[in-house]
């Protein structure tokens, strides 16, 4: 059976619209979907949220995908360049509103969200490693992400990882706030 690990992103919840009705509509098709929640999400750290979704997963093969939004794409990623040899393949991966690079952060600097965020933004990803567990990458960006970097974000997607990448019109970072509670592009493909 297909298992499917979806993964929520910074400040977000496992119960966010567009996630619960992707794993309602992924369990009407017969897949096994895990939804947990990250830990401690107003304040993501890479070795945490990795090390936790590697405890969810356990041993991983060609039945195994992923979907991750915002940074559940980098926790995603970041994980699966971490795989040891002996794993040949996952079945594939599913970001939506992924990115390497965001603007805006300074904006909620109470927040500490440049401290939060400089991390995930400038460790590097071993794009190598990850290309060889999973080869099927699609990513959806919207044309109107409020955190910008569109296109620098859709090149590196597509030059390092052989990403497949769909713009759509303003879906801005894929929430509810901005409108979405379903993505029946997203489910086609999966």
């Amino acid at each position: 059976m297909k298992k499917i690990f979806i993964i929520h992103g910074w400040g977000g919840n496992p119960d966010e619209p567009l996630l619960v009705w992707l794993d309602s509509e992924l369990q009407k098709k017969g897949y096994e979907v895990v939804r947990p929640a990250m830990p401690n999400p107003l304040e993501p750290k890479i070795e945490v949220w990795v090390a936790h979704l590697a405890s969810l997963v356990g041993v991983p093969d060609e039945n195994t995908y992923f979907v991750g939004h915002s940074i559940g794409c980098q926790t995603i990623m970041r994980y699966l360049s971490t795989l040891p040899d002996d794993i040949k393949v996952v079945g594939g991966a599913l970001f939506i509103a992924g990115w390497f690079n965001l603007a805006h952060l300074e904006e909620y600097d109470g927040q500490g969200a440049e401290d939060i965020g400089r991390p995930w933004i400038e460790n590097p990803i071993d794009f190598e490693a990850i290309k060889k567990v999973c080869p099927a990458i699609t990513v959806f960006l919207s044309t109107n992400e409020p955190y910008e970097y569109v296109e620098e974000n859709k090149h590196t997607f597509e030059e390092k990882l052989n990403a497949k990448v769909f713009l759509i019109e303003n879906k801005g970072h894929f929430t509810a706030e901005d409108g979405v509670v379903s993505l029946p592009e997203a489910l086609a493909l999966l």
